[in-house]
């Protein structure tokens, strides 16, 4: 994950957080904006990837993509994403991989997961007051290089 990539947002709703993934997917790895929406939006659509416990992790593949990145998004305030808990998120964990990368996309999606598990680093994150303290987090985890 580069710093590019890591926002502090103010998202009313779902659709609005989907919409800023994009445009910081496009800032931080060039990638055309409306294509990643789109592929986000659609991803969406077969259910919520609120994981629960206030993260939300939209994910999607795409032909334009070389290998597997990754975007964080902490809101500034707790947003419905239809998580299967019923927790609004605060973090959104965003993923895009390459369409044939089916075990990269797994294995970056646990990497993901894995992070949010660690109570320390979900609580620092939770904590967070910039965009420099949110990618150190990130970078001392460990989930930098997974995507």
């Amino acid at each position: 994950m580069l710093p590019e990539a890591v926002r502090r947002a103010s998202c009313a709703d779902k659709p609005a957080i989907l919409a800023e993934l994009a445009q910081v997917f496009s800032n931080a790895y060039a990638f055309e904006e409306e294509t990643v929406h789109d592929a986000l939006t659609e991803r969406e659509t077969l259910g919520s990837t609120g994981f629960g416990r206030g993260v939300a992790m939209p994910h999607a593949r795409l032909d334009c993509v070389d290998q597997p990145v990754a975007t964080l998004i902490h809101l500034d305030r707790d947003v419905d994403f239809d998580a299967a808990d019923g927790i609004p998120v605060r973090l959104v964990l965003g993923l895009v991989s390459p369409t044939d990368s089916g075990v990269q996309h797994l294995h970056a999606l646990a990497e993901m997961s894995r992070l949010t598990r660690d109570e320390r680093v979900l609580h620092q994150l939770f904590e967070a007051q910039s965009e420099e303290e949110l990618y150190t987090i990130i970078a001392n985890s460990g989930l930098r290089d997974a995507a």
